[in-house]
């Protein structure tokens, strides 16, 4: 049966309506096409407007587990109503479908309430006449955070506020993701929920949870970062209090998730069991799974893990780990059975202390080493196991020493880390070893995206210095990484928390890769062999 709209107001007659048989989904897609197209990247940046891709919708509207005669549906960020509409079709097209569907959707876009109610009524049509099914839809045109401030209030824990709003079965949602000024409203709310500066997705996925009833379905797509991180840690905190996660789809490219929206970021598709009060079970089997992008979700790669094996309840950063393969996981185990931290040996990891917006008057592109100036290092002067300074490129590579004291450190041994990496750049980690007799000066300059890892008494050797920047430019520790850490940042807290192995296994590295005349093609063979650990060559094999 051809289901038209029966009640599409005349002022929404410029809004193209649905093609006969077309899914309320698609006709969803198509709504939003239209409106992001007559929209300029600066209101589409304001609202996080990003287009939730059908297929990524129907995955995971396919992950929704209750059943009942009645349900309610919540969709925090509606948009053009792509996800909520494929949760419903989804219910709708069950062998005992519900016969009272229940949606609760709010958009504070104003532009989108036309937009999104025409789908929403063509939806409602759509269940009765080709399923039977009575759908009660309602829009809020209200910021979503900001309506259960009540929620973000409470200390500790997420209890949603008396209200109609609470309780539902499945919340589903495709949340905008932006960073908020610490005095934005919802960030001074959320200050239990979040630090510092918070992106608002998090926000979005934590009072979502606290709405859900208790078994019921949490489903989200977002970026990864909230998977690991200072920021995100008093949230995981709570969030793994409320939710219980069964099913993680990572994808591999950052571009791919996003593709017309031309957004480059890491995301992650998670759905949850809403816990009541009873613990994690730490034995519930979780499914990690991966694709390139969306055009290949039908053929994702899953494995599953006890949940215990990607988030540690007992540690206090609960990051979510993402073994995507079995390969992974190898990994995770063997950097895991080693018995160091950088602490436990006797190091130390900070961010470069120059920051040159701050230090306008005392950085300079010219200068004179080491009677007036030393040198001011930057990313750009670090490469994979090598050091170049000067470059002689636009940035001011020389630092005064007279008026910099407190910026400046002593020219010792150190293993400088850069702090970002490009988008798609292979390695995730990138370091180097600085070793002091390169550069004779008595003091060095480091600009603030670098970290640096250093001994707390004295120096670091040669053979230390070289042996960690070959273990941290590895594709092992790469690949460790990058199963704990879901951006392009490299953070002194995660490097701080990672495993390394014995001294002695770290000084034998460094001899032997200053031997080597190009270490960084050699260094995973000569990791392999240092360690002497089958794992790490087969590793090694399988990459090659």
């Amino acid at each position: 049966m051809v289901v038209e709209p029966s009640h599409i107001s005349t002022a929404r007659s410029f809004i193209p309506p649905p093609a006969p048989g077309e899914r309320p989904t698609e006709y969803a897609d198509r709504i939003g096409e239209y409106h992001v197209a007559t929209r300029s990247e600066a209101h589409r940046k304001q609202h996080g407007l990003y287009l939730t891709p059908v297929t990524a919708a129907d995955f995971m509207a396919a992950q929704i587990q209750v059943a009942g005669d009645r349900l309610r549906v919540l969709d925090p960020a509606a948009g053009a109503g792509i996800l909520c509409c494929a949760a419903v079709e989804a219910l709708a097209e069950r062998r005992r479908p519900p016969g009272w569907i229940e949606l609760v959707a709010y958009e504070v876009d104003a532009e989108l309430m036309d937009p999104l109610q025409a789908v929403l009524d063509y939806l409602r049509e759509w269940c009765r006449e080709k399923h039977g099914i009575s759908l009660e839809e309602r829009v809020e045109s209200q910021d979503f955070v900001l309506a259960h401030a009540e929620t973000l209030r409470r200390e500790d824990s997420l209890i949603p506020c008396e209200s109609d709003d609470r309780d539902f079965d499945i919340a589903i949602s495709n949340p905008p993701y932006f960073k908020i000024n610490k005095s934005d409203p919802r960030a001074v709310l959320a200050s239990s929920v979040v630090y510092g500066q918070p992106n608002i997705y998090a926000l979005f996925m934590a009072v979502s949870a606290a709405l859900v009833r208790p078994g019921g379905d949490f489903i989200s797509i977002t970026p990864r970062s909230f998977t690991s991180g200072l920021y995100f840690r008093q949230f995981r905190r709570i969030f793994f209090d409320l939710v219980q996660p069964t099913l993680v789809h990572a994808f591999g490219s950052r571009r791919e998730a996003f593709k017309r929206d031309e957004v480059l970021q890491e995301n992650v598709i998670l759905h949850g069991t809403r816990l009541n009060s009873q613990p994690q079970d730490r034995q519930a089997p979780l499914v990690i799974s991966s694709s390139r992008g969306v055009g290949d979700l039908d053929d994702s790669d899953r494995r599953t893990t006890p949940l215990q094996a990607a988030l540690d309840l007992d540690d206090r950063e609960r990051v979510l780990r993402l073994p995507v393969s079995e390969e992974d996981a190898r990994v995770l185990d063997l950097v895991d059975s080693w018995p160091n931290t950088l602490a436990s040996l006797g190091l130390g990891i900070s961010t470069g202390p120059v920051v040159p917006f701050r230090a306008k008057d005392l950085v300079e592109r010219e200068g004179q080493v080491p009677e007036l100036h030393v040198p001011l290092l930057w990313m750009n002067h670090v490469r994979p196991m090598q050091v170049t300074w000067p470059l002689n490129r636009h940035k001011p590579e020389y630092i005064k020493r007279q008026g910099a004291e407190k910026l400046l450190l002593p020219n010792r041994n150190y293993v400088l880390l850069r702090r970002f990496t490009a988008k798609e750049e292979v390695r995730r980690l990138s370091a180097a070893p600085y070793v002091a007799r390169s550069m004779p000066v008595p003091l060095v300059g480091l600009e603030n995206h670098l970290n640096y890892i250093y001994r707390q008494a004295g120096s670091l050797t040669d053979e230390e210095a070289w042996g960690l920047a070959a273990l941290y430019n590895s594709r092992l520790l790469d690949t460790y990484f990058r199963c704990l850490n879901g951006h392009t940042q490299v953070n002194a807290t995660e490097l701080r928390a990672m495993p390394l192995p014995a001294n002695h296994f770290i000084v034998e590295l460094g001899e032997r890769v200053q031997q080597l005349a190009n270490p960084i093609d050699h260094l995973d063979p000569l990791i392999a062999d240092t360690l002497s650990a089958d794992i790490c060559r087969k590793f090694v094999v399988e990459q090659a």
